[in-house]
C-alpha cells in the first residue's frame, strides 16, 4: 500500500509542474495497444499516470484487494468544475435515493449524469481492460470531441473487476504464443487449459455474484457501488469468437418490475451504437439471448437499483491476439477493443445528451419506491425459528450489505402466501419475526429477491428462473399483499455460554455449527454425536446433536470448558450445558447410538474433466466458510494409491472416466469398501447409474407423446425448452433420521438446474433420503415434457458399500455458494459416517 501511494505521489510531483500532453496507452506502454495483452500491474501504472497527469479531471482510488492481493481500481473522470465538487455530487445523488434531500427540477439540472463502466469481470474476455485504457485516453486527450460530454457526466471506470482471472489468462497466453500469433483456431494459444481465466481465484463467476456477495471482490465492489448509485451502468464482456457484437436493448424476458423509462433508454442507447457500427460496417445484434431477469448480473443488479443496466458482448473468447472465425475473417484483439471503446463512448454521449432526464427518472424511481413500493407484495415476513436462527442472521447480513431495511414484527394476524405450502393462508405475526416492507428505497431489489414466483414473459432465459431467498436459506416465510406493521429494530439473540462441569450439547442446525465442530476436531478435541433424539434436563435435542464432554478430553485439564466457552462466544455459537450422561428419553451418552465424531481427511478432485466452477464452490466452502482443510488432487494424475491418505473423496460436477464402467471404478470401489466415503455432487451423480450399485436414472415417460408433424425449424430452440429446467425450486421430503438429513425439519428446498433424478433404491441396497413430491415445482420454469419425470423421484441418497458409503446429490447443493440451505447436507456427508 505504501509503495502504491509513493508511486502516485512521485507521478504527481513530476507532472504537476506542467500539464504535459497526455500519452496514449500505446506510447506509455511501449507497444501498440492490441498487439499484446497488458498485465494488470501495467494497467494500474497507466491509470496512475493519467490520474497524476490530469488531477483536475481524474481521481483514482484503490477500493479493495483480490484474493491474490491485486489492486481493485476505480477512476472518476469529469470536467474540472465537477471533479472539484465530486464528493458533493456523490452525496447529493445518494440523497435522491433516500429522500433525505428534496430537489426541484432546476436543482436536478445541476447534477451530472453518473455513468459507471465495468470491464473484464471474466478474466479471459481480455479485450475489455485494453478498451478501458483507450476509453480513458479518448475522454481526456487534447482535442478530443468527448470533452464536452464530461460537463454533463461523471464517468466512473473499473478497468478490471477480476484481476486474478485476467492475469491467469494473460500470463498463460504470453507463455504459449509465438513470435507472431497464430490465427488458426486449432493452435494451442486458442485452447486455454483448466480452469481458464474466466473465474476468480476460487473459480467463481463474478458476474453471477452481484446479489449474493459470496466473493471478496463482489463484497468490496458492492460497497463502493452503493456509495455512488450510478444512473447508467455497463458491463463489458466477450462472447464466442464467431459471434459479432451484442448491445442493448436486451432480450425478453424482462422482469415485470423494470420501468418503461429503463426500457426506453436501452432503445436510445442501441440506436446510437447502431449508428456508429453502421458507419464502420461492423455487424451486431440486439434483443437476443441476453435478458434482464436473474438479479445477480452486472446489468440486472443495477437495473433493480434504479440504474440503466446493460451488457455489451464482443465476440472474442479464445481469440487471443487474432483468430480466423467461421466467416474466414481474422478477428484481432485491436478490432475487439475498438468496438468496446466505441460503445463505451457512445454510452457516455447519450447519457450526456439526456442528463436531465436520467437524473429526473432516477429520482422518480426512488420516490415511487419509498412512497408506493414496487411489485404486488407489500411485506415479507420471516418467521422466528430458533433452529434456523443462524440462517436468518446470515440472510440479514446480506440484506445489510445491500442497504435493505427490515425490522421486527408486532403482534398481529395477516394473510399471505406461505412459501412452504404455496398457498394463501392466515398467519400470526410476532415480535420475534422479521418484517421487510417494500415501501423503501430498495423496493425493487426486495421484490425481486423475495417474491415466491418470478413471472416469466418468456421461458427462454439465459440463467436460472428461481432464486427466492426464503427458499435459498430454508426459512419459514410469508409474502403478503397487505402492509404488515413493523416494530422495533431487529437485534440478534445475545450469546452467553453458561458454565458446566460435565459437557455441552451443540445443536447441529447450520453450517455455522459444523464450522465450530470442525474447529474443535482440528484442535484435537474428542466429540460424539447422538444418532437419535434425546431429552435431558427438560430439553429435547434432535438427531445429530454434537456432545462436547469431559470424557476422553481430560488432557485439556481444568481449563477445557473455559476454552470451549470462549470459542463459542467468539463464533456466536449457542451451547447448552449438560449435567449428566443419563437422559430422560432416548439413549444415554454411553449407548452405541452415540458415536464418535472424527476429523476426516478430505480430498477434492480437480483439473481437466471436472467443472471448475463446481470445484471452486467446494474449495471456497471448505476454506472460507467451514475453515477446514481440503487437498485438491489432479484428476488426470491421481492414483488409487493416493486415496489411502484420505477418508473422504469429493467429486464436484464433471465427467469422471473412472465412473464410466464397473471395471474402471474397481479401485475406488475397493477404497470405499475399506471405509472410504465418496461424496458425488450434481450431474456427476448420474454416472453412478452405470456401476451396478442399485442406482438407476429415472427415465422420461413420454411414450404417449405424438410426433408433431408441423414443428417448424425456426422454433427448434424453443421446442427444446420442453425438456429442460432453467433453475427451478422443489420441496423434497427428507428423512431427518438419516445422518444425511440431520439438522433439517423433514423437508428441503432443492434448486434443480437439470433433469437428473433417480428411481427409488430397492432391495436394501441403499437409502432414499430425499425425494420429490408429486406436486411439481414451487418456483421456476420446468419444461412440460420434463416435469412428469421429476415428480416423485430420488434426489438425495446413500449407497452403503462394505465399511464405507457413497453419498449422492442429484442437484448441486453448493450452487454458486448462495444456496445456503444445501450446505448442511454437504457437512452431514462429510462428518457423519453412517453405518
Amino acid at each position: 500500500m505504501k509503495k502504491y501511494f509513493l508511486w502516485t505521489l512521485l507521478l504527481q510531483l513530476f507532472f504537476g509542474l506542467a500539464q504535459a500532453q497526455l500519452k496514449s496507452p500505446s506510447d506509455f506502454l511501449g507497444y501498440p495497444l492490441g498487439t499484446r495483452h497488458t498485465p494488470h500491474h501495467l494497467v494500474q501504472r497507466y491509470m496512475e499516470y493519467v490520474a497524476a497527469t490530469l488531477p483536475d479531471q481524474v481521481q483514482l482510488k484503490e477500493y479493495g484487494r483480490t484474493q491474490e492481493n491485486r489492486s481493485l481500481l476505480f477512476l472518476a473522470i469529469s470536467a474540472a468544475k465537477n471533479l472539484s465538487r465530486l464528493e458533493e455530487i456523490r452525496k447529493t445523488n445518494l440523497a435522491l435515493t433516500s429522500g433525505s434531500v428534496v430537489m426541484g427540477a432546476e436543482q436536478l439540472k445541476t447534477l451530472p449524469a453518473i455513468v459507471w463502466l465495468s470491464y473484464n469481470v471474466h478474466g479471459n474476455e481480455a479485450s475489455s481492460t485494453e478498451a478501458a485504457m483507450l476509453t480513458l485516453y479518448e475522454l481526456l486527450r487534447e482535442g478530443s470531441d468527448c470533452g464536452v460530454w464530461l460537463s454533463n457526466t461523471v464517468v466512473l471506470i473499473d478497468p478490471c473487476l477480476n484481476p486474478d482471472g485476467r492475469d491467469r489468462y494473460v500470463n498463460w497466453y504470453q507463455s504459449v504464443v509465438g513470435n507472431k500469433y497464430n490465427a488458426n483456431p486449432l493452435s494451442r494459444e486458442h485452447q486455454e487449459p483448466w480452469p481458464g481465466g474466466r473465474s476468480n481465484h476460487y473459480y467463481f463467476d463474478l458476474n453471477r455474484d452481484w446479489a449474493w456477495l459470496t466473493q471478496i471482490e463482489s463484497q468490496q465492489r458492492i460497497k463502493l457501488y452503493r456509495s455512488w448509485m450510478p444512473h447508467v451502468h455497463v458491463d463489458l464482456h466477450e462472447q464466442g469468437y464467431n459471434e459479432p457484437y451484442y448491445f442493448a436493448p436486451a432480450a425478453e424476458p424482462y422482469h415485470e418490475i423494470i420501468t418503461p423509462w429503463q426500457r426506453k433508454f436501452q432503445q436510445d442507447i442501441g440506436a446510437n451504437h447502431a449508428r456508429y457500427f453502421d458507419q464502420n460496417g461492423w455487424l451486431y445484434f440486439t434483443r437476443e439471448r441476453f435478458d434482464l431477469l436473474y438479479p445477480s448480473y452486472g446489468d440486472t443488479y443495477p437495473v433493480y437499483n434504479g440504474s440503466i443496466g446493460m451488457t455489451y458482448e464482443q465476440g472474442g473468447i479464445r481469440a487471443g491476439l487474432g483468430i480466423v472465425n467461421e466467416d474466414g475473417d481474422t478477428l484481432t484483439l485491436y478490432a475487439r477493443l475498438t468496438h468496446h471503446v466505441t460503445t463505451s463512448l457512445s454510452t457516455i454521449e447519450v447519457s450526456a445528451r439526456q442528463q436531465q432526464r436520467l437524473v429526473q427518472e432516477f429520482a422518480s424511481f426512488f420516490e415511487n419506491a419509498r412512497t408506493k413500493g414496487m411489485g404486488s407484495y407489500k411485506s415479507f415476513v420471516l418467521k422466528a425459528d430458533g433452529r434456523r436462527e443462524a440462517y436468518l442472521q446470515k440472510l440479514l447480513t446480506l440484506l445489510d450489505a445491500h442497504g435493505i431495511e427490515y425490522k421486527c414484527g408486532t403482534a398481529a394476524t395477516a394473510k399471505g402466501y406461505n412459501y412452504a405450502t404455496a398457498k394463501e393462508e392466515t398467519f400470526s405475526v410476532t415480535s420475534a419475526d422479521v418484517v421487510i416492507n417494500t415501501a423503501q428505497a430498495n423496493a425493487a431489489l426486495v421484490q425481486v429477491l423475495f417474491e415466491p414466483r418470478t413471472k416469466l414473459a418468456d421461458s427462454a432465459t439465459y440463467d436460472i428462473t428461481a432464486w427466492s431467498l426464503p427458499y435459498a436459506y430454508g426459512l419459514h416465510a410469508y409474502a403478503t399483499k397487505e402492509r404488515v406493521v413493523q416494530g422495533a429494530n431487529w437485534k440478534p439473540s445475545s450469546m452467553a455460554t453458561p458454565t458446566t462441569t460435565y459437557g455441552y450439547a451443540l445443536s447441529w442446525t447450520s453450517p455455522a455449527a459444523a464450522s465450530f465442530a470442525a474447529r474443535l476436531l482440528q484442535a484435537g478435541i474428542k466429540l460424539r454425536y447422538a444418532e437419535d433424539s434425546f431429552t435431558t434436563d427438560g430439553k429435547k435435542f434432535d438427531p445429530g446433536t454434537v456432545l462436547i464432554l469431559k470424557t476422553s478430553n481430560e488432557r485439556w485439564g481444568n481449563m477445557f470448558f473455559d476454552k470451549i466457552s470462549a470459542w463459542a462466544n467468539e463464533q456466536s455459537i449457542n451451547l447448552v450445558p449438560l449435567s449428566s450422561g443419563l437422559v430422560q428419553q432416548g439413549s444415554d451418552f454411553g449407548s452405541d447410538k452415540v458415536h464418535a465424531m472424527r476429523a476426516p481427511r478430505v480430498a477434492l478432485l480437480s483439473g481437466e474433466g471436472t467443472y471448475s466452477l463446481s470445484v471452486g464452490e467446494v474449495w471456497h466452502f471448505f476454506e472460507r466458510q467451514l475453515n477446514y482443510p481440503v487437498t485438491l488432487l489432479n484428476l488426470t494424475s491421481f492414483s488409487i494409491a493416493d486415496l489411502a491418505a484420505f477418508d473422504v473423496l469429493v467429486l464436484a460436477e464433471g465427467r469422471y472416466r473412472f465412473l464410466d464402467s464397473k471395471e474402471s471404478f474397481e479401485g475406488v470401489q475397493k477404497w470405499v469398501q475399506g471405509g472410504g466415503r465418496l461424496i458425488v455432487l450434481g450431474e456427476a451423480s448420474a454416472q453412478l447409474a452405470k456401476l451396478d450399485l442399485g442406482l438407476a436414472i429415472r427415465k422420461d415417460d413420454n411414450s404417449g407423446d405424438k410426433i408433431d408433424s408441423i414443428s417448424l425449424f425456426k422454433n427448434r430452440e424453443r421446442d427444446e425448452i420442453s425438456t429442460i429446467t432453467t433453475g427451478s425450486i422443489w420441496r423434497i421430503s427428507l428423512d431427518a433420521s438419516h445422518p444425511l438429513g440431520f439438522g433439517y425439519p423433514g423437508y428441503y428446498y432443492s434448486l434443480k438446474t437439470d433433469g437428473t433424478i433417480f428411481e427409488s433404491i430397492k432391495d436394501g441396497k441403499g437409502w432414499n433420503v430425499g425425494q420429490t413430491l408429486q406436486e411439481g415445482p414451487l418456483a421456476g420454469f420446468v419444461g412440460s415434457r420434463l416435469q412428469p419425470k421429476l415428480n416423485g423421484g430420488v434426489l438425495i441418497g446413500q449407497l452403503p458399500i462394505g465399511r464405507g458409503n457413497i453419498s449422492f446429490f442429484a442437484d448441486n447443493i453448493l450452487f454458486r455458494n448462495f444456496w445456503e440451505n444445501g450446505k448442511l447436507l454437504f457437512c452431514n456427508a462429510l462428518f457423519f459416517d453412517a453405518r
